[in-house]
């Protein structure tokens, strides 16, 4: 009976690792689109570049790091910790590829 308790106390720690793992995921995903807006709105606008509808914008990763405001630096710093942690929770686990498809 002990066994069977202590299983279902780790599938129930594992099941919220990983609704942590996509809080994480979902907060992560709103960071980079708050500090693309910020940096989009305030960059291209000083620069006077524009973009008509359907044109496409791809960028590197680090070009926040690069960014004139501060906040938006701040925001890709957070952000690098976010991910740094939460992969590390996936490796530290062992988390299967399937567990965690909701990251992709």
């Amino acid at each position: 009976m002990r066994k069977s308790s202590e299983i279902m106390g780790k599938k129930k720690y594992k099941k919220q690792l990983l609704n942590s793992l996509k809080s994480l995921g979902e907060s992560e995903y709103l960071i980079l689109k708050s500090m693309t807006n910020l940096m989009l709105q305030k960059e291209l606008k000083e620069n006077n570049i524009t973009f008509k509808d359907g044109d496409t914008f791809s960028f590197k990763d680090n070009i926040f790091d690069y960014s004139e405001d501060k906040n938006v630096r701040r925001l890709a710093k957070l952000r690098r910790k976010m991910l740094k942690t939460m992969n590390k929770l996936v490796v530290k686990n062992k988390f299967k590829d399937k567990e965690i498809k909701f990251l992709s």
